[in-house]
């Protein structure tokens, strides 16, 4: 069976913070990830993706045609699913969505791809298969923090999040369209035990997040562009004083885990159903 045969007819659908709840999918519209089928999983997929761009252009992250957030297909492991150039993250749909395997080919979607987004997104899935999405737009504050071809410093306890879990690309060759740079921003994201960091600085370009959810990764841009808003603040206004090494590696492990990025994306998930339901469309 080929991609568009199976896909034709999609259906509808750690470390870190302790939770004392009963688990996250039975609050959210998540059904029993269990019980879940492949269709089912890839419209949660899509569902959370597409949602993800029109929350990111509440949060004033769209700029021009400039931006792009992926989301590894479930069965088609070598395929991801991703926004069509030309349509305003406040617009998407899931209808709207592309399928584009790893030659750059669109197998479902009429719309056109936006080049960088294959460049940097196939090497990352190809390289990370245990990352699930990732995301990257030109949101001020990251482009403004990118320029000073610096990582972060653990200013506060959100931003501890990020420490030791971020990462500097500094190599900077104009507007990402060959797979070559987007391989080298893959590799960057490695840590010395092969898990990926949460994001990236791509010096003078912008920030990037990954995830092994898309919620996860859309929740860690919101929160590292925040970061570098604070940052940007806290330096214009004085000398800012870090937190010391052992309580920010103590932080990050309290508040760095994905299931509270999951928390904290779908709570404004929820808000977005209700506001803007044609998202699911």
């Amino acid at each position: 069976m080929n991609a568009i045969e199976l896909l034709d007819q999609p259906t509808a659908t750690g470390q870190g913070l302790v939770f004392n709840h009963e688990p996250i999918q039975k609050f959210w519209f998540d059904p029993d990830l269990s019980n879940r089928t492949i269709k089912q999983e890839r419209r949660y997929r899509q569902t959370r993706l597409a949602a993800a761009f029109r929350l990111f252009a509440r949060y004033g992250f769209d700029q021009g045609l400039a931006g792009h957030i992926t989301a590894r297909d479930p069965e088609l492991q070598d395929h991801f699913w991703v926004n069509p150039l030309g349509v305003h993250f406040s617009r998407i749909r899931v209808s709207d969505l592309l399928l584009v395997n790893s030659r750059g080919e669109t197998v479902i979607g009429q719309r056109p791809l936006n080049k960088a987004a294959f460049a940097i997104h196939a090497a990352i899935h190809e390289a990370h298969p245990n990352l699930v999405a990732a995301a990257h737009t030109h949101s001020t504050f990251g482009k403004a923090w990118s320029s000073l071809g610096r990582k972060l410093d653990p200013l506060t306890q959100d931003s501890c999040s990020f420490y030791e879990d971020h990462v500097l690309f500094d190599d900077f060759t104009g507007m990402v369209v060959d797979i070559s740079e987007g391989e080298r921003i893959a590799q960057a994201l490695f840590k010395q035990d092969q898990t990926a960091s949460k994001g990236v600085i791509l010096k003078n370009h912008g920030i990037l997040t990954v995830g092994t959810t898309v919620e996860a990764a859309a929740w860690y841009y919101i929160a590292l562009d925040n970061a570098c808003h604070t940052q940007l603040l806290a330096e214009a206004a004085g000398t800012p004083q870090p937190i010391d090494h052992e309580t920010a590696r103590l932080t990050h492990s309290q508040v760095g885990g994905s299931e509270g990025a999951r928390y904290a994306f779908e709570s404004l998930y929820a808000g977005l159903l209700e506001a803007e339901p044609d998202f699911l469309d």
